[in-house]
């Protein structure tokens, strides 16, 4: 038990160091042992198993397997001597793992960017640092689909980069953190449908879509609560998303940005370019109004409001529940 209330203490500390800091500069960031894991096995695997669709799957379920498995036995091997040494080491590596883990700084500095660089340096620096945060092709980009692209970024990623590591957290402490974004790693780098990807990518993709089920949905409820606290249109953010939370691929991203729609009464997604290729895609949204650089801004102020909103809800919840058990064994 007393695990449990260091780890709610570490979550909570790891939540504020994020919001308030981010990834320092020059950062040794974790994802990026992942990122390297993802790509040594992957080669290794490739040499392994045959070029047929049935071994492609089988080389991708193991490489599922071995980094989701390797990036929670490691960390959890450091978590576990730490607070062997002492309760206070513990917490603070646990601290690091959370904070870590939690993207909303990063997203809104990133994010940013663009929109400074837009302001500042014009429509090529425009698309030029949104290159940085996005999968598309940005050359041809207009300044509306620059916009358009930070703003969609933002609206995602508040479920993968916020919501969901911290509903993983709040379950799992740090190591549950660590296992979502090995599986989210995995899935942007291999879950992707084209030649080299179709059926080796396919358990990363999966799996990736069964663990951003339920966080996708809560951050998407959560920003559409949230609406009134930045100004925002909170019916206009439930309609469209009752109406386009399916326009995408995946069963998951269009639930976020749905409400950021109907919340900036603007049109999101859309046909888009990725390697020299177009791929059609629905919009999302009514184009009530263009978009405009305050866009990104706003999109910042609800992506914040919605996490400080989940925080305090998966916090709660935890809270309550020890106090439940703890009373109980009393």
């Amino acid at each position: 038990m007393g695990v449990g209330i260091y780890s709610a203490v570490a979550l909570f500390l790891g939540i504020l160091f994020d919001f308030l800091v981010g990834d320092p500069q020059g950062w040794y960031h974790p994802v990026m042992a992942v990122g390297w894991l993802v790509k040594k096995t992957e080669q290794a695997l490739r040499g392994i198993f045959p070029h047929t669709p049935k071994g492609e799957r089988l080389a991708g379920g193991v490489l599922a397997a071995v980094v989701a498995g390797c990036s929670v036995l490691v960390p959890g091997a450091f978590l576990f001597a730490c607070y062997r040494v002492h309760p206070v080491a513990g917490i603070l590596l646990e601290t690091l793992m959370c904070g870590s883990l939690l993207a909303a700084k990063s997203l809104k500095m990133e994010s940013m960017r663009v929109a400074k660089s837009l302001e500042e340096g014009g429509l090529d620096a425009g698309r030029e640092a949104v290159s940085m945060i996005v999968g598309r092709d940005t050359k041809g980009l207009s300044e509306a689909g620059v916009i358009k692209a930070a703003v969609e970024t933002v609206a995602e990623n508040t479920s993968d980069g916020v919501v969901a590591p911290m509903f993983y957290m709040a379950l799992f402490g740090g190591v549950g953190g660590f296992f979502y974004k090995s599986v989210n790693t995995m899935d942007s780098m291999v879950g992707y449908k084209n030649e080299a990807y179709q059926y080796f990518g396919t358990a990363a993709a999966k799996l990736d879509d069964i663990l951003n089920f339920i966080p996708a949905r809560v951050s998407a409820v959560a920003m559409a609560l949230s609406c009134p606290l930045c100004g925002m249109d909170m019916r206009g953010a439930f309609r469209i998303f009752l109406r386009d939370r399916y326009c995408h691929a995946s069963p998951n991203s269009a639930q976020t940005e749905a409400v950021m729609a109907g919340a900036l009464k603007v049109q999101l997604a859309g046909d888009a370019w990725y390697f020299g290729k177009k791929h059609k895609k629905p919009t999302i949204g009514d184009d009530i109004r263009p978009v405009e650089l305050e866009d990104i801004r706003r999109s910042n102020r609800l992506m914040y409001a919605a996490a400080i909103l989940c925080a305090a809800l998966f916090l709660g919840i935890k809270a309550a529940v020890l106090f439940y058990v703890l009373k109980g064994g009393a």
